[in-house]
């Protein structure tokens, strides 16, 4: 086997098998395409912090204060993957373009796996009990490409645009 291939199958070995880090910002459409799930401006209660390390302690996702029984509403256009429980609490996941999952708990579902949605579309009511939520309920929105988690609220900012020096 030629040596340059040998290399390239090297390199796209080690891109699939090493975990992926958990990075603040998404490669995202642009903020015109999301919504808040709990409406704007959302208040938050505590925002992302990705962990150190892939397996590391950290808060993958922001939560949202809430009531229980407000309409939890998807974040962009696309189709749910899962609706049900996942360690004891009601989570619903929903695909989007571009790789993006969005997840958001505790969320009794109102939707069922394989729905397409719409942006700003109900998909279940914000339910009490997250732990350690100061309002009487907080919604944990999430955001992962792929296995890299990612900051949610970056969705709802405008993009940055960044000039540069001619030449």
């Amino acid at each position: 086997m030629p040596l340059r291939v040998l290399t390239a199958a090297l390199v796209v070995s080690a891109a699939v098998l090493l975990p992926a880090p958990a990075v603040a910002e998404p490669a995202a459409p642009p903020a015109s395409v999301w919504v808040s799930p709990l409406g704007d401006p959302p208040t938050v209660t505590r925002p992302f912090a990705p962990p150190p390390s892939p397996y590391g302690p950290g808060h993958r996702g922001a939560d949202l204060a809430g009531s229980p029984g407000t309409a939890v509403r998807a974040a962009g256009d696309g189709v749910v993957v899962f609706a049900g429980m996942v360690a004891g609490r009601p989570v619903v996941s929903v695909d989007h373009a571009d790789g993006l999952r969005t997840t958001y708990e505790p969320v009794q579902p109102s939707v069922a796996a394989g729905q397409v949605v719409a942006r700003g579309s109900p998909l279940g009511t914000l339910l009490a009990g997250h732990e350690g939520c100061p309002a009487q309920a907080c919604l944990h929105w999430g955001l992962r490409r792929g296995e890299t988690y990612l900051d949610p609220l970056a969705l709802l900012r405008p993009p940055e645009v960044r000039l540069l020096p001619v030449g």
